[in-house]
């Protein structure tokens, strides 16, 4: 056979390999939620299609204003000027509006992400049900920008898309959040996920990305394994090959099993390098690792083997063999034997069970579509769309609990949206006892009152938040009257009773804003006796490197007397002698920091 009639047979099995695997497919078409807050007219809640490339907000939402670009419609081409979509200081993010057509949807996105876009809408350009905006097969050119696109974008119907337009081009201010809390389902205290993925490591810039993703997602994935927090299951691609062809060599080099579990030969090329049925062995390899770590209570050590076969074995040093695996295998205190078993015969002219509930896994069911392309993220049963990156996949795994409940990895800073460095997002702060109500979580910031020293706030977490039950007078007088006169600090906090301000003895006011001495009263230490909270501040020690305050607090009972607390000697910060109170924290300090959340 000449070279020309043998790479047409090679066409042609791969194309019959393809279209087995696709028969009856069923793709699943992944939506967030689109509301329209301006104009009234268009107000109301529509679907989009999320884009499978980006970084879509899994968890969280998105408010923004739409623009229709007069020039560049498509979105084709680099826009002119230096970010002229970029939101300026205090105005809403700004959402692309573009028309499909002419050119990849990950270059229209990328060339909006330039000119300063926060999210992109990609128009349809014909009436049909939503479809996903994927990747491109191989575009040597698209690969170098589509791993940097950090955008979410999303395609919405023509109707729709045409009502925006004229929204936008007669002058009215278009306003809609895009929102992601619901793209993926939460119904219980654990996350679901799988990974279908490939041993294969020379297959271009998608083996390159899904292998750095591999490695950089273990840490997380690790932690959420052992935490109990989520069940992890990797899965692997096989095709069958066609009964017409089993006897063929090229069958035979792509398949295990006489033809009924194959992969693609890595290099496309079957006379050089390493072959399909190498892939599918390594593949059986690494589900059985899987499994026999399981068993072994220890699933999360999948992640350490992969990582450490990819470094170790990798193709292109002519290490991707059964030696370097076993060492690897080894040097993780897997039994090799138990891995061997499992894996069986790959000449048994039979089925092997993990691979046929593979390939039956491979068929979708309830709401998540069939698996056909490499790789693939399910997370609770939803497939995920967006790139394939630590910080955006986290996100959308931790968007399966329910709020409120996700662990602490989800809290982590690198995947907060540190919304609270911004005005405090917005929530209720008291700068002078360093408290805020603003938390950053991976979905927002939250306005949420604090635990703080001990004490809990209670309010909306917006306008106000007001210490309460005990020590609440140790934060900033819990919100009342003070004020010092001749060296002694009198309040109007109550620990006690119905907790309310209320002037000591000697003062009258209304115990929050005002407070003023009785006349032909005099307030003194003998006041204390029926004050709530008072302090005499008295310096014990001065010198020209120290000065020491002591604190000295009497609660309300009944006769109660100023008691000072004990002193003890200790070492100024110059190593010199100073006495210092036994009590720490009896008043909050301007250095402390951030409220713990216990």
């Amino acid at each position: 056979m000449g070279a020309l009639g043998f790479r047409r047979l090679l066409i042609l099995l791969l194309e019959l390999l393809a279209s087995a695997a696709a028969v009856e497919a069923r793709f699943v078409v992944e939506k967030n939620s689109l509301m329209v807050t301006s104009p009234t007219s268009l107000r109301g809640r529509r679907d989009s299609a999320i884009g499978n490339f980006g970084i879509p907000q899994y968890g969280g939402s998105m408010a923004g204003a739409v623009v229709y670009p007069k020039d560049n419609a498509n979105a084709c081409d680099d826009f002119d000027g230096r970010h002229p979509f970029r939101a300026k200081s205090g105005a809403m993010l700004t959402f692309l509006l573009v028309d499909r057509g002419d050119c990849l949807f990950a270059k229209k996105v990328w060339n909006a992400q330039n000119a300063g876009a926060s999210a992109v809408l990609v128009v349809d350009d014909k009436d049909e049900p939503l479809i996903t905006m994927d990747l491109p097969r191989e575009d040597d050119e698209a690969a170098k920008y589509i791993q940097n696109i950090t955008i979410p974008s999303a395609l919405i119907d023509k109707k729709f898309g045409d009502q925006l337009k004229k929204a936008v081009k007669d002058g009215e201010m278009v306003n809609v959040n895009l929102d992601w809390r619901e793209a993926v389902p939460h119904p219980d205290d654990r996350v679901e996920y799988e990974l279908w993925t490939n041993s294969n490591d020379e297959c271009g810039p998608k083996c390159d990305m899904l292998m750095n993703f591999l490695k950089e997602f273990k840490g997380a994935a690790q932690l959420l394994e052992k935490g109990g927090f989520s069940q992890f299951t990797p899965h692997y691609i096989t095709w069958y090959c066609p009964q017409a062809f089993v006897i063929s060599k090229q069958c035979k080099s792509q398949c295990i099993n006489h033809g009924r579990y194959c992969a693609p030969d890595p290099e496309q090329d079957f006379s050089t390098g390493y072959e399909g049925k190498d892939v599918v062995v390594e593949n059986l390899r690494q589900l059985c690792v899987f499994k026999v770590a399981n068993e072994n209570k220890r699933p999360w050590v999948w992640w350490d083997y992969v990582t450490d076969f990819h470094i170790r074995c990798p193709m292109k040093e002519k290490k991707y063999n059964k030696k370097c695996a076993e060492t690897v295998i080894k040097s993780l205190g897997l039994d090799v034997k138990k891995v061997d078993k499992c894996m069986g015969d790959p000449n048994a002219d039979s089925d092997h069970p993990l691979l046929k509930m593979e390939q039956d896994a491979q068929i979708g069911k309830g709401s998540r579509g069939d698996v056909t392309i490499l790789p693939t993220l399910v997370v609770n049963n939803r497939q995920y769309r967006g790139k394939l990156e630590r910080k955006a996949v986290l996100k959308a795994i931790c968007a399966g609990f329910e709020e409120t409940t996700e662990p602490n990895v989800c809290l982590s800073d690198d995947i907060e949206t540190n919304e609270c460095l911004n005005e405090n997002g917005g929530c209720w702060q008291d700068k002078s006892a360093n408290v805020t109500a603003c938390r950053d979580t991976f979905r927002g910031r939250v306005c949420e009152c604090p635990t703080f020293n001990g004490v809990q706030f209670k309010g909306d977490g917006y306008s106000n938040c007001e210490p309460a039950g005990p020590g609440k007078c140790l934060i900033n007088h819990g919100g009342c009257w003070h004020e010092t006169r001749n060296g002694k600090t009198f309040s109007a906090c109550q620990e006690s009773g119905d907790g309310k301000c209320q002037c000591p003895a000697g003062f009258q006011g209304d115990g929050v804003k005002k407070c003023e001495a009785v006349a032909g009263e005099e307030a003194n230490e003998s006041s204390c006796k029926a004050v709530a909270l008072c302090v005499d501040v008295e310096v014990v020690e001065r010198d020209a490197r120290l000065e020491i305050a002591v604190v000295n607090i009497a609660v309300e009972v009944t006769d109660a007397k100023v008691v000072k607390p004990q002193m003890q000697r200790g070492r100024g910060d110059d190593g010199s002698a100073s006495r210092q109170s036994s009590w720490e924290g009896a008043m909050p300090r301007s250095t402390q920091s951030r409220p713990s959340w216990s």
